[in-house]
């Protein structure tokens, strides 16, 4: 039995020991420094749960290492020693079951709110792990052109524009607009937009260009396009926000010897120990044994996307026209964005989208049974929608078409977007009636994130090699002329409706806010006029409709 003893020896030694040194690009995390480094930043983070004995976690450190590395100042990469006494509550509670796992951790989207944590399943590389974080990392960037620029340039706020010949925007940018949120508005232009860079004296291409605010002029980058450098020439006209966040003070919470979490930790804590003793005695036996698996359960996510098992949820039947409606949030995060709207049926899709003089529209074609997919899709299109909305900006329209939609099943077989009997996955596209194209987003890329790119690429024009323009299938679009006509429904403002009804503001004033909300809901190409009309000229219109066998309430 000596010799057996003297080869555990190590295996001990090794389980009490980091497989990641203070020197590491990799933050080591607490709970406590979990919630002030992770939960609380503005930046996006992944998080390994490892345990020192484990084979699979010891290969995958190179790689992690210099992963950290190239996302330094992009996000934040860090790693909880679960086999730490101290972390295993907290290793429970965050649904680990088996070495690695690694989730990724995007910021909250409201103020006060709770992050999104996903689990990352992508390849065990550095490049994967990076791509996977870059695409995650929240875009505050304002792309603008010659004919919006203007309108963001107003304000008092300080102001930054990247002029680039690039027609997306880079981690670094997204990175540099998250420390400064709140406080310095960032833009990027591109070159194309021959009036901007004209108007900000730009000959070089990437620019950045510094706007103070207080009528102090524009000041010209000229410094590395490295984020230090970039931060330190911004805070001249603002302060970045501190990371991590100020602490706030909270209330604590009571717990119970018999509450959940003390359950699973307890549950964690007792496969981790057995299982870094089996994988010892294993490692004696057989030293190229690395399978280091908990549990063969599948492991929980802990993303605040509504789990689709949810009964607020309603998953229709197959053949049936029910749209996806995003559940009720936690009182914590109200929602703020209302769904996209729902096309019914092939005649109200080929009226609004489908047809020869129909502009661009961003179709999300829902499956039989909508499942985790279908409702972070139309999450993310509300979300994107609702934000374009708020801004006042004029955006092509997004709908959802159930499954029951005959022309949605249509496009499904014509753009072959999936063999037949297997349509059990949300697709988006973006379509083009007039000028007869259509382009696919990429499903493995959905996030809110890719969507938000993607669809301002669309927006710009900018092309795309993993979503080409390609052209419509005959037989999908329609003649305009021989479709029937739509009808025309216009909801008054509440401002407009108050006025009519005796609110004290002008008659100009509330007849230009009914144009402004009208010309947001007439069909494209459709103009309008109002004329007001005297008291004769009403009363003998009205005696007209009475006498057509028509009527009308009084005002």
């Amino acid at each position: 039995m000596q010799p057996l003893a003297l080869l555990l020896l190590p295996l001990a030694a090794l389980a009490a020991t980091p497989i990641y040194p203070k020197s590491s690009h990799v933050l080591q995390l607490d709970p406590r420094t979990y919630h002030s480094l992770i939960e609380a930043s503005n930046h996006t983070s992944i998080v390994e749960f490892y345990a020192p004995w484990c084979g699979h976690c010891q290969n995958l450190a190179p790689a992690y290492e210099k992963a950290a590395k190239s996302l330094a100042g992009l996000a934040k990469v860090a790693a909880v020693n679960c086999d730490e006494e101290s972390n295993k509550q907290f290793c429970g509670g965050m649904g680990v079951k088996g070495f690695p796992t690694l989730k990724i951790v995007r910021p909250a989207r409201k103020a006060g709110g709770k992050p999104v944590v996903e689990e990352y399943q992508g390849a065990r590389s550095a490049k994967g792990i990076v791509d996977a974080v870059v695409g995650m990392i929240p875009n505050h960037v304002t792309r603008l052109k010659d004919g919006d620029y203007e309108a963001w340039l107003d304000g008092a706020q300080p102001k930054a524009i990247l002029f680039s010949d690039k027609s997306t925007t880079g981690a670094l940018l997204k990175a540099v607009a998250v420390d400064f949120l709140g406080v310095l508005d960032i833009a990027q232009v591109r070159k194309t937009e021959t009036q901007a860079v004209e108007v900000f004296a730009v000959t070089k291409f990437p620019a950045l260009v510094l706007l103070p605010g207080a009528g102090k002029d524009p000041v010209h980058y000229s410094g590395e396009m490295k984020k230090e450098a970039i931060v330190a020439f911004l805070s001249q006209a603002a302060s970045p926000n501190p990371d991590p966040a100020p602490k706030k003070a909270k209330p604590k919470a009571k717990t119970t010897a018999n509450s959940k979490p003390a359950q699973s930790s307890a549950a964690f804590s007792k496969s981790s120990s057995s299982q870094a003793s089996k994988s010892a005695s294993k490692r004696a036996g057989n030293p190229s044994q690395t399978a280091q698996v908990l549990d063969d359960a599948p492991v929980p996510s802990d993303a605040t996307t509504p789990d689709p098992a949810d009964p607020n949820i309603a998953s229709p039947d197959p053949d049936t026209n029910t749209p996806v409606n995003l559940p009720p949030q936690p009182h914590h995060q109200p929602l703020l964005a209302p769904p996209i709207p729902s096309l019914q049926d092939g005649l109200s899709l080929q009226q609004t989208c489908l047809n020869s003089k129909a502009g661009t529209c961003i179709l999300a074609l829902l499956p039989h049974s909508p499942g985790l997919n279908t409702i972070r899709a139309i999450s993310a299109l509300s979300e994107i929608a609702h934000k374009h909305s708020v801004a006042k900006r004029v955006l092509f329209p997004f709908y959802q078409l159930p499954a029951g939609n005959s022309q949605a099943g249509a496009l499904r077989r014509k753009l072959a977007l999936a063999s037949p009997g297997a349509e059990d996955d949300v697709e988006i596209l973006a379509i083009n009636g007039k000028k007869a194209w259509y382009r696919h987003f990429p499903a493995e890329a959905l996030s809110q994130p890719a969507l938000e790119a993607w669809i301002d690429s669309i927006r710009l024009s900018d092309p795309d090699p993993s979503s080409p323009k390609l052209p419509m299938p005959g037989g999908l679009i329609a003649d305009t002329a021989a479709l029937p006509a739509q009808p025309v429904k216009v909801e008054m403002p509440q401002a407009a409706a108050a006025a009519a009804a005796g609110s004290e503001r002008g008659d100009q004033e509330t007849m230009e806010e009914l144009k402004r909300s009208m010309r947001g809901q007439l069909p494209e190409g459709v103009e309008f006029e109002l004329e007001e009309v005297g008291d004769e000229e009403y009363e003998r219109l009205m005696a007209r409709g009475k006498g057509e066998g028509g009527g009308h309430d009084e005002l």
